[in-house]
This record gives C-alpha cells, sequence and structure tokens, in this order.
C-alpha cells in the first residue's frame, strides 16, 4: 500500500487513535484533527487522499465541512467518508447527496473501516483513467478532474462529475438509476428510496450544463442516458 494520506476528523479521542492506528497498520500516513474548523482547514491545505469525518464536531459538523469542501473545485476531488453515531436514514441520505462516498456507523469494525477505506480509493483510482470526451460544446477532461462548457470552466460536485463521467462513458446507453447508485455511490442499488438522489443530482446537472442539458435523456421506467449525436 502506498503512502497515502488519509485525515480524520473525530473528536472523540479513543477512536481517533483507533482509527489511526489500524490505517497506519495499512501503509496510510494519517492525519489527525479533533475540531472541525481545523479540520477543514487541514483538508484544504493537505488536500489528502481521503478524508473520515465524523458528524458531530466541536465548532464545526461534519455535515457543513462535506458541504464546504465538495462545493470548492479544489477539494471537490477528495472522497469522503463518514463516521458517526448518528445512523438515522435522513441523515446517511443528507451525507450522500452532500457528496460523502460511504457511511460507517458507530460502533463499527476496524478492519470494516480499513476495507471501506480501500473500496472509497479503489473506485477513485478507477474513475481517474485518463480520457477526454468532447461533444458539442461540452468537454470534460478526466486527467485534469475539469470540465468546460464552451471552453470555460463550469464547477460541478463530485457526485455530478462522475455522474456526467459515467454518462459520457456509456457512449449512447442508457443506464439505470441502480447502475448509477452503484457505480457513483458504490451503495446498494436494491434501496429503491436512494434512487431519488440519483434523480436530485441529474437535475442539478443539467441546470449547470445549460444548452446541453438537454442531452440527457430520461428513459422511462429505466434510468437516463447521454445523447452522443442529435
Amino acid at each position: 500500500m502506498s503512502r497515502e494520506t488519509i485525515l480524520v476528523v473525530e473528536d472523540e479521542k479513543n477512536i481517533a487513535e483507533l482509527v489511526k492506528y489500524n490505517l497506519e497498520k495499512e501503509g496510510f500516513r494519517v492525519l489527525t484533527s479533533s475540531k472541525g474548523n481545523t479540520g477543514l482547514e487541514q483538508a484544504q491545505k493537505e488536500k489528502p487522499a481521503l478524508v473520515i469525518l465524523d458528524l458531530m464536531l466541536p465548532e464545526l459538523d461534519g455535515l457543513e465541512i462535506c458541504k464546504i469542501l465538495k462545493q470548492n473545485y479544489q477539494t471537490a476531488h477528495i472522497p469522503i467518508l463518514m463516521l458517526t453515531a448518528k445512523c438515522e436514514e435522513v441523515d446517511r441520505l443528507l451525507g450522500f447527496e452532500l457528496g460523502a462516498d460511504d457511511y460507517v456507523s458507530k460502533p463499527f469494525s476496524p478492519r470494516e473501516l480499513v476495507a471501506r477505506v480501500k473500496a472509497v480509493l479503489r473506485r477513485k483510482s478507477d474513475r481517474s483513467a485518463e480520457k477526454v470526451f468532447r461533444i458539442g460544446s461540452l468537454e470534460l477532461d478526466t486527467a485534469k478532474h475539469v470540465v468546460l462548457l464552451k471552453g470555460k470552466p463550469i464547477e460541478l460536485t463530485t457526485k455530478e462529475y462522475d455522474l456526467l463521467n459515467a454518462l459520457l462513458d456509456a457512449d449512447g446507453r442508457a443506464l439505470s438509476r441502480g447502475f448509477l447508485l452503484e457505480k457513483v455511490w458504490g451503495y446498494d442499488r436494491s434501496l429503491e428510496i436512494e434512487t431519488r438522489t440519483v434523480d436530485m443530482h441529474i437535475g442539478q446537472l443539467r441546470k449547470k450544463l445549460k444548452l446541453e442539458s438537454n442531452r440527457i435523456l430520461t428513459i422511462k421506467n429505466v434510468g437516463y442516458r447521454f445523447i452522443i449525436e442529435y
């Protein structure tokens, strides 16, 4: 395992130390922060390979940190794994809608947490194969992690970027909501409620694509496809 940096933002010292110990055993470099504001500053400065983020933090909560990181193009690509005792479905859904990549509830198995970290990093690596898509006035460069519309950059959240990438990579094929849920969120496609998250992100993506938004076609009872040619 390479010395990728992981930032753990957790105010419970024993949990932070447990996570740090198990990740360092796997060869990761681990940074820790016990407060929300300092954790955010570290993420912005260090730009780690992944952030493990508690929801309930002093000074700045985890959902707000997630929102700030995902709305900034310089940090939007950083995967976030939520680690929290709040296990209600509404909290999990809100985390995913803000751009979180995975969710682990306390109490947790250290082995499971390490496995989840590796899975998120693998998905990030799989998405990073260098490709450039040019369709109409739209361009997506996976190496630079940038999307251009008429030659000007547009800011997308990580999930919006990954959705667009998946649709373009399908080369005109229709993709089901379940497939997108699994591909982009790495989440169980059998949970029907989660498909609303896909629809919400598609709606936001359409708004940002402006004149090219009509290329995202809704396929009734199936999902979506991206029109390559008119």
